[in-house]
């Protein structure tokens, strides 16, 4: 029961901006078909990385060594703040799960991944299932 609940936390952790204007770099979002209203930019901390695997906080560029640091700093001047990960769709699971990390460590209580709306009716990958 308590792994269903999680996983329903993340996916709607993941999906909750796939509907929103995006404040940080332009990136190659995720598709997803769920999503809740995006905060207003002045509540919002993005942390995009790109297809290289580069850095940006609000569209600064900042180290990975940095980067959990920078985002702690932040939130101790503003600790209502959400925290946005930007990802590219083609990094790894496991870079993504390191931006995450850094941002959990660094004291964030809120924080979703960005997406986007699939084209099509979005029920799989590729369109529905079974074609």
């Amino acid at each position: 029961m308590i792994d269903t609940m999680a996983f329903l936390l993340v996916f709607f952790m993941i999906a909750s901006l796939a509907m929103t204007q995006q404040m940080g770099m332009t990136v190659n979002l995720p598709r997803a078909n769920a999503a809740a209203p995006q905060p207003s930019a002045d509540r919002m901390l993005v942390v995009t990385a790109d297809h290289a695997g580069r850095l940006f906080l609000n569209k600064q560029p900042v180290q990975w060594s940095g980067l959990e640091n920078a985002v702690r700093q932040r939130l101790q001047a503003r600790p209502a703040l959400v925290v946005v990960v930007n990802a590219d769709q083609d990094l790894t699971h496991g870079t993504v799960v390191r931006i995450m990390d850094a941002i959990k460590r660094a004291g964030a209580r809120q924080m979703s991944i960005a997406t986007k709306r699939p084209e099509g009716d979005g029920v799989g990958p590729d369109g529905p299932q079974g074609k």
